[in-house]
């Protein structure tokens, strides 16, 4: 056991830990998880590195929530954001009426909001032109009138105070079967004829690309939603000169120049960078370099990313669920609650789990290690019990007849018995760590999941093989890699029959 922990502590704090941010000022950069706030940042990034500024943008790092709650808490310093959603979302109930009204209740919270960046990006409800046509659906309050049309809206518009909710009331729409999806994967939903009506950002690209109607708001339910940046007012104070740069981008991005950037990354597979680079170049003049890695750097970034999440996590939900399993077997009463907490915290949904611990731990790798290594307890501490309560009477009645002490009996006798089950809780938890921390990019954790989350949004199957074909690779390596432990510290004639851990798990 001390020779395991001893590797899983070299492969967490070793070779998988993160390169030292450089020294200097730092201006933190945000993003959500869709094209067009991921190229805004990338304008924001480059325009603070014009500035001599050292700038990490923080990419795609899930919904409005996730942001806007970093940049409160002091770990971003700017993002991109939108009025509507700051009236109808963050500021709900407030009956904000105008840019006044809402910098005021932002400087309450100490952040600061630049004027709009020129471009409107609404909601809308729209479908295929042919099928518009077909049924003679030009506005939203026709929808009315067909309620068994089918119906696809993004998971954040399904629960938005300005989303599907009270669009309904305000329609008095009849629809009932509406399901909730990924945005960017509405689109497809469209094409394949699966879903009929969805909701669309003003500014998306695969409007025209799809050949969709965009159904008129005739009741005007959808608020403007302009483009600003928010950002700190204790960060602005101390790099007066990067606002200032930031803010060239105010009145500079047309609705139809959004349009033609998000087509560019999103219809022709533009890394956003470039395609930032190109707007800051033709409309600011401002030169900034474009470096494209390469595909093995980027496995070897992502690989050493993912391994610290799995790792450290994991040694760290074996130095607390082993001596819980020992606990669980030794104390009946005891051990069913400790079992019972845990295996509550495995039917916690992973994704609720990583959102659960922002609040507690903010973005990044400390949210998404907690919560890797509270999945990580229940396999422990059942196999270790499981384990420990399997060791025949003779043997326990034996070693208490050479007079052994408690603690020399659990270290020198129970567990090395125990030692093929608690191998295979410990197999089965590193696996399941390795699948789950590819959601640990939806808070900034990176890893594998940053190129599946990236692929899926634009559509890009490479990427995603990208992320999800080493993942596998790392589960089945971390499943070797523990059939070759228990090769080495577990005696032949303890084994179980089969090959490695993974074949005493059945028995418990």
């Amino acid at each position: 056991m001390r020779g395991l922990c001893l590797l899983l502590l070299c492969l967490g704090l070793g070779a998988c830990a993160p390169a030292p941010s450089p020294a200097g000022a730092e201006v933190r950069v945000g993003s959500k998880k869709f094209t067009e706030s991921v190229i805004i940042g990338e304008m924001v990034a480059r325009l603070a590195r014009d500035t001599g500024a050292h700038a990490v943008h923080r990419r795609e790092l899930g919904g409005t929530t996730v942001l806007w709650e970093a940049l409160r808490r002091g770990e971003l310093d700017v993002y991109s954001e939108y009025t509507g959603t700051l009236r109808q979302e963050l500021f709900a109930g407030r009956a904000l009426k105008d840019d006044a009204a809402l910098r005021e209740a932002l400087a309450a919270q100490g952040l600061g909001m630049s004027a709009p960046l020129g471009f409107n990006n609404t909601y809308a409800l729209g479908m295929k032109e042919a099928e518009a046509e077909r049924l003679g659906l030009r506005r939203i309050s026709d929808l009315r009138h067909h309620p068994e049309l089918r119906l696809g809206l993004s998971n954040e518009f399904m629960d938005r105070a300005d989303g599907w909710p009270a669009l309904r009331e305000r329609y008095q729409l009849p629809q009932r079967e509406v399901r909730g999806l990924d945005h960017d994967l509405a689109y497809r939903g469209l094409e394949s004829g699966a879903l009929q009506v969805t909701d669309l950002y003003s500014t998306d690209a695969e409007i025209a690309a799809y050949g969709l109607r965009v159904l008129e708001d005739d009741l005007k339910h959808f608020p403007a939603y302009d483009a600003v940046l928010l950002y700190r007012e204790d960060w602005a104070a101390r790099a007066p000169e990067v606002l200032a740069s930031l803010r060239r981008l105010e009145g500079r991005i047309s609705e139809s120049g959004m349009v033609a950037l998000n087509a560019q990354a999103r219809l022709e597979h533009v890394a956003e960078g470039r395609v930032a680079a190109g707007f800051l170049s033709r409309e600011l003049r401002v030169e900034s370099e474009v470096r494209a890695e390469g595909l093995a750097w980027r496995l070897w970034r992502r690989t050493r990313e993912h391994l610290f999440l799995v790792a450290v996590s994991l040694l760290a939900s074996a130095g607390v669920a082993v001596p819980l399993g020992v606990l669980a077997a030794k104390r009946a009463r005891l051990g069913r609650l400790v079992l019972g907490l845990a295996s509550i915290i495995q039917t916690v949904p992973s994704l609720a789990l990583l959102v659960f611990m922002i609040p507690l731990l903010g973005i990044g790798t400390r949210p998404a290690i907690v919560a890797l290594f509270l999945y990580g307890l229940l396999p422990i501490v059942r196999n270790t019990a499981a384990g420990l309560a399997g060791i025949a009477a003779d043997l326990r009645e034996s070693a208490e007849a050479l007079g052994l002490p408690p603690r020399a009996r659990l270290w020198r006798i129970e567990l090395p018995l125990a030692a093929p089950s608690l191998l295979a809780g410990l197999q089965t938890a590193a696996v399941i760590n390795v699948g789950t921390a590819t959601l640990g990019a939806l808070i900034g954790a990176g890893g594998y999941g940053q190129p599946i989350l990236t692929g899926i949004r634009l559509d890009d199957t490479g990427l995603i093989l990208e992320g999800a074909v080493p993942a596998a690779l790392m589960a089945l390596a971390v499943s070797a890699l523990f059939g070759g432990v228990e090769r080495l510290v577990v005696p032949a004639g303890l084994r179980p029959s089969g090959s490695g851990p993974a074949s005493s798990r059945g028995r418990w």
